[in-house]
């Protein structure tokens, strides 16, 4: 196929008002979530620790320690599942991937905040 037809499709679908947010941000990502008939929306808090691809496949992971457990959510970042991104504080961090916050417990695995 036309690479520039593929791109034109791809543009429509991104959204238009994005949050910026980077690794290291704590966010809180509001997420719309299918229970039967109904639909509500949940609300997921925590730090950014990836942001990976570009364009209509950009995606984000978002990690946060619930009851002692370590939990990390994906989401694509156009997708219309997400309903908005929330940021909380900024995080001050030297690194694309903060992969190595799962090895850290407590405050060692806080994020230095930017002012």
């Amino acid at each position: 196929m036309n690479p520039e037809i593929i791109r034109q499709i791809e543009n429509e679908q991104l959204k238009k008002e994005i949050t910026p947010f980077a690794v290291g941000d704590t966010v809180r990502v509001y997420a719309r979530i299918k229970e039967g008939t109904r639909e509500r929306v949940q609300m997921f808090e925590g730090t950014v620790i990836k942001r990976q691809n570009g364009g209509v496949r950009e995606n984000f992971t978002v990690r946060r320690v619930s009851y002692g457990v370590g939990v990390e959510k994906s989401w694509p970042l156009h997708s219309p599942i997400v309903e908005k991104i929330e940021v909380v504080r900024r995080g001050k961090v030297r690194r694309a991937k903060l992969y190595y916050l799962r090895d850290r417990v407590g405050k060692a695995s806080k994020v230095k905040e930017r002012i």
